[in-house]
C-alpha cells in the first residue's frame, strides 16, 4: 500500500510482510521491493551453523544478492530495530528463523517446561516483538514462511512451532498496512492497495 503525502506523491507502506514457503522466491521478492538505490539494512536472523555447509551455501547466494550499500546486522534482537527513529529501511529474514530462536531460549520445544511456563514466556516474547513492529516508525518489510498449508508435524514440538508461527504471521499481518503471499515466483495480494 503507498500513502498520499500532501504533496500527491505516493509513499511506500511502512509495514510489509512477505508469506511464502520453501524456494517460493520471497526473500528475492523483498529484496527487490527496496532496491532502489538506497541504503537498508538487512536483518538476518538465521546466523550461522557450525559444519552445515548447505546452510553456509544459502547464507551466501542471500549476501550475493544484497546491493553494495546494504548494511547487514545477524541478530535476532528485532525490537530495539524497530525501535529507532529515522535509519535505513529494515528487511527482517526471516520470522520463522526470530520464532525458532526465541522457543530455543524460553524451552518451548520441550512438552514439560511448554505446560510449565514456556508457552507463556513464548507468548510474551512475540507480544513485544508484534508490539514493537506496531510501533515503529521505520520503513520495514519482513519475510516469514507459510507452514500451515502442508504436511501436519510428526512431532508435538512440530506441531507447536506450526501453530505459534501461524500466530506470529497472523498478528504481524494485522499490524502491517501490506501482506503479500509469494507462491512458485508470483506474488499474491493479501492486504493493502497496488503500487
Amino acid at each position: 500500500m503507498r500513502i498520499t503525502s500532501k504533496l500527491g506523491r505516493r509513499r511506500p507502506a511502512r509495514r510489509t510482510l512477505l508469506l511464502g514457503g520453501a524456494r517460493s522466491g520471497k526473500s528475492a521478492t523483498a529484496e527487490r521491493m527496496l532496491t532502489n538505490g538506497r541504503e537498508v539494512l538487512y536483518v538476518a536472523t538465521g546466523g550461522t551453523r557450525d559444519g552445515d555447509a548447505e546452510w553456509a551455501q544459502r547464507v551466501d547466494l542471500h549476501r550475493e544478492r544484497r546491493p553494495a550499500n546494504w548494511r547487514t546486522v545477524e541478530t535476532c534482537a528485532l525490537e530495539p530495530l524497530l525501535a529507532e527513529r529515522g535509519g535505513p529501511p529494515l528487511l527482517i529474514d526471516c520470522l520463522a528463523l526470530w520464532l525458532t530462536s526465541a522457543m530455543d531460549e524460553c524451552d518451548a520445544w520441550d512438552d514439560d517446561v511448554w505446560r510449565a511456563s514456556g508457552e507463556q514466556r513464548l507468548r510474551a516474547r512475540t507480544a513485544g516483538l508484534v508490539e514493537a513492529w506496531r510501533a515503529t516508525t521505520r520503513q520495514v518489510v519482513a519475510v516469514s514462511n507459510e507452514v500451515g498449508s502442508g504436511v501436519v508435524p510428526a512431532t508435538a514440538s512440530g506441531r507447536r512451532f506450526r501453530d505459534e508461527l501461524g500466530r506470529l504471521n497472523a498478528a504481524v499481518a494485522d499490524a502491517s498496512e501490506e501482506v503479500l503471499l509469494v507462491v512458485a515466483g508470483q506474488t499474491l495480494r493479501l492486504k493493502g492497495r497496488k503500487r
